[in-house]
């Protein structure tokens, strides 16, 4: 699950992360107000306005400006409000923004220059140990420094069982070439961003840019958080920090169903039960020629009435030229499937104009091929891997 700046912000300083402050506002009137109330608590001159997107890149599609007086503020947050923002992480019609955070200027001066820095944190599942990933070269252009020059990024390798010790955020600290005050802000600042987020069950904490201010205080000026879906039985306030108009609408439809489905950019349409058999479906669809569209795991209970949404979940797809229904029947047995897939056919219609290739396997395979090929519906039935691959090339031309 995807967080907003200004979530990912708030379980920061609930760790003791040292963050940029900023109110939340949806409209002008609330954008003063919070520009009021931030200059009551910060005394801040100036206004940064940031649009809250799940997308990066915002300052270079617009969607980040600088505000010196409530004018500007007012002026600048009618702009961004309802804008279709658009990043190279959003898609070509970009995003809708619906709410900006107005945030403190940090950028001022005083006893020394301020300076960017970047550092995350994620899973590297290649050696099944948490890392922090952190560069010299913080600020909009950090994909650059990756590709341009890499030795200006470095890793950090935590091991799970003994967490971050010390050592390392000195390590961290001395690699970013900070000293005296802000080396001990650093070495806090990252003692504390790996407690939250291990402690919120985060994916990924990555925040671009870290800031050392001009009085040498390290904070967070961006904040892109990901929570593990999976764990958020354990977070239930965080279950209403999901924002679902930035979800895929498809998606969000299927998770409502119980489904496990997953929009991808390919041309065949998958509906399988289990994760396994879905990856191995897909790699079937691959070998065969074609692409998947989609990862969709009906589950054990694919009766009537799930094989129908599925089939209409995976038809609002323009870009689907095939369907492959590949259904291991170990559980569930394979007619009764068959049987919501005709009954499934059947209510949808004519919208099915697509090529369907059924594979059933496991409990009653063969009545339900027998079942299919009855059934005077157009529905191509497979019972093998290497058929179901034929058919799939076949309809595909």
């Amino acid at each position: 699950m995807n967080l907003h700046e200004y979530q990912g912000k708030n379980i920061l300083e609930n760790f003791g992360v040292g963050i940029q402050r900023g109110f939340i506002a949806s409209s002008p009137k609330e954008a003063i107000n919070s520009a009021k109330k931030l200059t009551e608590l910060t005394n801040t001159k100036f206004y940064v306005i940031k649009a809250q997107i799940h997308a990066g890149g915002r300052g270079k599609g617009g969607g980040v400006k600088l505000a010196k007086s409530f004018r500007d503020v007012e002026n600048i947050s009618k702009d961004i409000i309802g804008m279709s923002l658009i990043t190279p992480q959003t898609p070509p019609e970009g995003k809708k923004v619906s709410k900006i955070l107005i945030a403190e200027d940090v950028y001022y001066s005083g006893e020394s220059e301020p300076k960017e820095f970047y550092v995350s944190i994620l899973l590297n599942r290649s050696i099944g140990k948490n890392m922090i990933m952190y560069s010299t070269e913080g600020g909009m252009d950090i994909e650059s420094v990756a590709d341009k020059t890499p030795h200006l990024i470095f890793n950090e390798e935590i091991d799970s069982a003994m967490g971050l010790l010390p050592f390392q955020a000195r390590k961290i600290a001395f690699n970013l070439g900070l000293k005296g005050k802000a080396f001990k802000s650093m070495i806090k600042f990252i003692s504390n961003l790996y407690k939250a987020y291990v402690g919120s069950d985060a994916t990924l904490f990555e925040i671009n840019p870290v800031l050392k201010t001009a009085d040498n205080n390290i904070i967070a000026v961006d904040a892109k958080v990901s929570i593990d879906d999976n764990a958020l039985f354990r977070h239930p306030d965080y279950i209403e920090l999901r924002d679902f108009e930035e979800e895929n609408p498809v998606e969000v439809e299927a998770d409502k169903a119980g489904l496990n489905y997953v929009d991808l950019d390919g041309n065949v349409g998958c509906m399988v039960n289990g994760a396994g058999l879905a990856m191995a479906t897909m790699d079937l669809i691959k070998q065969s020629g074609g692409a998947p569209a989609n990862f969709l795991d009906v589950g054990g209970t694919a009766d009537a009435k799930r094989v129908e949404l599925a089939f209409r979940l995976i038809l609002k797809d323009p870009n689907v030229k095939a369907i492959l229904v590949n259904i291991f029947g170990g559980i569930v047995r394979c007619d009764r499937v068959a049987q919501g897939i005709i009954d499934a056919y059947k209510n949808i219609g004519d919208n099915i104009k697509v090529p369907i290739i059924v594979r059933l396997q496991g409990t009653n395979s063969e009545s339900a091929k027998t079942l299919i090929q009855n059934s005077n519906l157009d529905v191509i039935a497979a019972t093998a891997f290497e058929e179901a691959a034929i058919k799939v090339q076949e309809v595909l031309g």
